[in-house]
């Protein structure tokens, strides 16, 4: 589908994005919900100190976001506010490389973001099993996993202010327990414990699969810039304060779990976090660790399934998706794209949790390649063109920042099993067909796409997103 297509109008369902004057997303509440999309806590790195011990757990969850994280938030908050709409990654693509490896990323980033979603009601069941067995399987498990999909899409539904600020309060329930736990944990803090390591034991493949795990998916924020308030400055700030936010919420717990008990590394699995809860301050504290785990599982919940359906909203406004997907509702949010994320969550929760992780990571090393190519070639394409916030590198210290990032990717590729692999490429066929086939439905008026009038032309050296 080409992009300046003169099919594409305007139609009255698929109303230009400056049309709605529903509340833009503040500071704060954005701080949270990139809080969420990548992290939620230290609920998932436990298994960082079983594959490789306190120090390698330690020194990777302070170095890796430096490799991975940071330069990721960069590429985020310059290309967030270069193309300040709720296509994101989509739309810069669309503009280096064209509308068909624009579609195509997005096709992995929602597909792994889906992915993604399905394991949070899993793991929040997980989580209450233990004090409500009826849980552990079978209809019961089934039941509660739908209505609690119903629930949190209901809060979706109702706008991303709703979202916004419950994933601040989400965020304090969960970060709280911690901060209480390190003051018990003082008088029992031995830091030799920190320093144990031993090469010739670690999983490495364990290791670095729970440290990506852990800390990325920054640019899903970007498909949300579109609902920002004053994007050009929230967004750059926002990233930074998360960075800082999601760091110190996986360092911290480490430094006490690992500092405050004598050392068994395999102990170290989700949900250990809570038996260190007991060990230091007895069952209330634990109750209160296991209480925040589920909440955050379901922040991550919400926050995902916003970034995912924006993110189809964002391509319907650019004529890649049928203009139904642009449909909103009184709230102001996209009604198709939160029905799809739900369907795909509920459909992909019946895999397991090392299935659906493996996956995920594989496809989204895919489409973070692609915006590692794309950052540079709009560097060198647009270079005058209006970015709010700039990465302070040229294009070759651009290069040499995006080499270890890639290198990782590499490395999580080659470790992948085959039947992730066949599986995930499978996928990736799917989309080089689905593409041509929408385009193919839109010749034969099966189905109508439209372009919101008011966006800029990509392909414009001179594009400009503060006309009105």
């Amino acid at each position: 589908m080409e992009e300046n297509n003169a099919e594409h109008t305007a139609t009255e369902s698929s109303k230009s994005p400056r049309s709605y004057t529903s509340a833009k997303v503040s500071l704060l509440p954005l701080v949270f919900l990139i809080f969420y999309e990548v992290s939620g806590g230290p609920f998932g790195v436990e298994d960082s100190v079983r594959a490789a011990g306190p120090l390698l757990a330690l020194v990777g969850f302070l170095v890796f976001p430096l490799v991975w994280s940071v330069p990721e938030a960069l590429l985020t908050a310059e290309l967030g506010t270069m193309f300040p709409e709720n296509g994101g990654f989509v739309v810069w693509v669309s503009s280096a490389l064209g509308p068909y490896w624009g579609f195509q990323l997005g096709w992995m980033k929602w597909l792994s973001g889906v992915i993604d979603n399905a394991l949070y009601p899993v793991l929040f069941l997980d989580y209450l099993k233990s004090g409500i067995p009826a849980l552990e399987g079978g209809f019961p498990r089934a039941a509660t996993v739908l209505a609690l999909v119903v629930l949190l899409t209901y809060m979706n539904y109702r706008g991303l202010n709703i979202v916004g600020w419950a994933a601040i309060t989400l965020g304090v329930f969960s970060i709280l327990p911690f901060v209480v736990m390190g003051l018990i944990s003082i008088p029992r803090l031995q830091p030799r414990r920190w320093l144990v390591v031993d090469l010739q034991k670690v999983d490495w493949s364990l290791f670095l699969n729970t440290l990506f795990w852990n800390l990325n998916y920054w640019d899903s924020v970007s498909t949300l810039a579109g609902e920002v308030e004053n994007p050009g400055q929230t967004l750059p700030r926002s990233l930074f304060y998360a960075v800082i936010l999601v760091v110190l919420g996986y360092f911290f717990p480490l430094l006490i779990g690992t500092g405050g008990v004598p050392l068994n590394q395999e102990l170290w699995t989700d949900g250990y976090f809570s038996d260190i809860a007991k060990i230091l301050g007895g069952v209330w504290l634990r109750t209160w660790v296991q209480g925040a785990s589920a909440m955050s599982n379901m922040g991550m919940f919400v926050a995902e399934m916003s970034s995912d359906s924006f993110q189809l909203l964002g391509m319907a406004e650019r004529g890649m998706l049928p203009e139904f997907f642009a449909k909103r509702s009184r709230y102001g949010t996209p009604i198709i794209g939160i029905l799809f994320s739900a369907c795909g969550v509920i459909f992909l929760s019946t895999l397991s949790f090392q299935e659906i992780v493996a996956a995920e990571n594989f496809l989204y090393c895919f489409g973070m390649l692609l915006e590692f190519i794309v950052f540079v070639k709009l560097r060198v394409k647009y270079p005058a063109a209006s970015r709010p916030y700039k990465v302070p590198l040229g294009t070759t210290a651009t290069i040499l920042m995006f080499t270890p990032p890639t290198l990782l990717i590499f490395v999580v590729l080659a470790l992948a099993s085959l039947k992730v692999m066949m599986i995930s490429l499978l996928a990736l066929v799917i989309g080089l067909v689905l593409q041509p086939c929408l385009w193919y439905s839109e010749r034969k008026e099966w189905l109508t796409f439209s372009r919101s009038p008011d966006l800029p032309d990509l392909h414009d050296a001179n594009f400009d997103y503060s006309r009105p």
